[in-house]
């Protein structure tokens, strides 16, 4: 029955059912008030028959700002809310004698519905009582530990680099914010703490305002910015349309909610539409860079992608139904949500520690590389100004010893037959040397690698077969490289000398070389003793061999020559199983010109 009369609310209400016209209704329909100037509606029903004493009935949802309810023409319940916030649930308990009696609620409202949107239930007190204390409780702890995980976030922080720190707080905020929208929004709180509901309904719009432009930053500084900046333009947007919003709840405050019917459009109507807007653009745009194969994309288009239908779903139904459906559906799809924003922050995180390890391995060898040009050139320079003084005082001994041997007894020849073998090979030291400061390729030709093995196999076969060891070659014709034919000869003379020399037994070398993306390649591999990953390292270092009489210059030079013919050498070993060592030339062809 709609109350004309707009009479207050009074403990006995003895002659009001009896003073309208009564309209039958369902209980579980909510009254629209669209024909009637009232915001007052009085509901009545009988009492059904009660099985025992201890005994209740429970209404989980009514809608109303203000409820009176009365048995007996005595009021026995009252709730007058001083928020917007007009879902009510409510238990009374009754007695075996009320059978019968006609139990009469007084609703009023300002928002246009009234009524209750679920069948009445009776039945045993306890259990109606474990129903109203445990129902909506999952929601208080769902969002109390996602601000839990929120706050261990913020204390992380401390510990974070600069450049961590913005994607990490801004997670932290949007994580707090979906909290405080659980909390706030569940009918926990105003059913078991009402007298706050102000407190909680400006909580959560202010959480609400808050999570919107979050999420929409964690979407651009994550995933990109949109196609010409349309996320960051949208953000900003975003942004000022809260600030706007935060002015209106604040103004609306202190003039005691006198500004509720545009606080409503702005915070409710209009920003409800925003809300579908901003779903639509973040799936949109995340499912774009999901098919342009970003990776981060994909993860969060699938959690938002959860979130963001079920959250257009819910309000398309909310305003189809002119605002009378709870939505409540969008909780379940934040839990999909959250988890993509964990696992997408996480992956950014491994992203960036490994290119720190990248980042750091690249300068250790770039340092290595830096310490290795130091050595060459420190001993350039010693072997430029040094070499060719000492070669030549060595000639003049060389040349008088082989004068004294020639007078010498048998006994004395042997003695000057060592010293000048000791001669030769400091000699050949220096050669060395000479080689190393300066290459020697002013005369560039172009080479063809296979004539160019042959006199190399002409020179180590008989090596190597002294050795034990067999060599096996596969190099076609054709294979053309520009380069010094001599000093191309003297490096890998070296190269294969030194797999010679490392054969346990009788071992082999295959050598091989074939034409591979405008470079020619040779594959050198032995069996022999191998070496392990720090004496590899340790290749093309002066004063380094594993021989016993090495100097390691036959290396240090062959390296310095494949360089100043512009190729690489990398080496492959095993400890007891064998070396390859790879050469990479740039490929020349018959047409080229040679550089000089």
């Amino acid at each position: 029955m709609w109350d004309q009369s707009h009479s207050e609310i009074r403990k006995n209400i003895s002659g009001i059912p009896s003073s309208g016209t009564w309209t039958w209704r369902n209980s579980s329909q909510v009254i629209m008030d669209t024909d009637h100037d009232s915001g007052t509606v009085w509901v009545k029903f009988r009492l059904p028959t009660i099985d025992n004493s201890a005994s209740a009935i429970f209404i989980n949802k009514i809608y109303a700002k203000e409820i009176s309810i009365y048995l007996d023409n005595v009021k026995i319940y009252e709730n007058n809310r001083s928020h917007t916030y007009d879902v009510n649930r409510i238990l009374l308990p009754v007695k075996s004698q009320d059978v019968g009696k006609e139990l009469v609620m007084k609703l009023h409202s300002e928002r246009g519905r009234m009524g209750m949107a679920e069948e009445i239930l009776v039945g045993n007190y306890q259990t109606l009582l474990t129903m109203f204390v445990k129902d909506n409780l999952i929601d208080i702890i769902f969002g109390s530990s996602i601000i839990f995980i929120a706050i261990v976030m913020f204390i992380c922080t401390f510990f974070l680099r600069k450049e961590q720190m913005s994607d990490w707080l801004s997670l932290a905020i949007v994580l707090v914010s979906i909290g405080i929208l659980i909390i706030t929004y569940s009918p926990y709180l105003y059913t078991h703490y009402g007298e706050y509901g102000k407190v909680y309904t400006i909580l959560f719009d202010m959480a609400l305002l808050t999570f919107l432009p979050g999420l929409t930053y964690i979407f651009e500084n994550m995933i990109g910015k949109g196609y010409y900046g349309f996320i960051t333009n949208f953000r900003k947007f975003q942004m000022m349309y809260s600030l706007l919003c935060f002015s209106v709840i604040v103004i609306n405050m202190f003039l005691n909610n006198s500004l509720y019917s545009v606080y409503h459009v702005v915070s409710g109507t209009i920003l409800g539409i925003l809300i579908i807007i901003q779903g639509l653009i973040l799936v949109i745009n995340a499912t774009y860079y999901a098919i342009k194969g970003n990776k981060d994309a994909l993860i969060m288009a699938a959690g938002f992608a959860i979130l963001s239908l079920v959250v257009i779903a819910e309000f398309i139904w909310f305003y189809s139904q002119h605002g009378n459906y709870e939505i409540f559906l969008w909780k379940w799809g934040v839990i999909g949500f959250v988890i993509s924003l964990i696992v997408l922050l996480g992956r950014k995180f491994a992203l960036n520690h490994r290119r720190v390890v990248e980042y750091s391995k690249e300068l250790e060898r770039f340092n290595n590389e830096l310490q290795r040009s130091e050595k060459m050139d420190i001993i350039s320079e010693l072997a430029a100004s040094v070499a060719h003084e000492v070669r030549n005082p060595l000639q003049v001994t060389r040349g008088f010893l082989q004068l004294l041997e020639e007078k010498s007894q048998e006994k004395e020849k042997g003695y000057l037959q060592l010293a000048l073998e000791e001669l030769d090979r400091a000699s050949n030291i220096i050669t060395d040397f000479l080689t190393f400061a300066k290459p020697g390729l002013e005369q560039i030709t172009l080479l063809d690698i296979s004539e160019e093995f042959k006199h190399v196999e002409g020179i180590l076969l008989p090596l190597a077969n002294f050795e034990g060891g067999t060599v096996y070659t596969n190099i076609p014709p054709g294979l053309l490289i520009h380069g010094n034919s001599s000093k191309f000869k003297q490096a890998l003379i070296n190269m294969i000398k030194n797999s010679i020399e490392a054969l346990v037994q009788e071992g082999h070398i295959r050598i091989w070389a074939y034409h591979e993306a405008g470079q020619v390649v040779v594959h050198i591999r032995d069996n022999g003793e191998g070496m392990d990953p720090e004496e590899i390292k340790r290749l093309g270092e002066p004063y380094y061999s594993k021989k016993t009489k090495g100097t390691g210059l036959g290396l240090m030079v062959t390296f310095r020559i494949i360089e100043a013919m512009e190729g690489n050498v990398i080496f492959n070993s095993e400890k007891g199983v064998g070396t390859e060592a790879i050469i990479r030339f740039p490929a020349a062809y018959h047409d080229a010109t040679p550089e000089g």
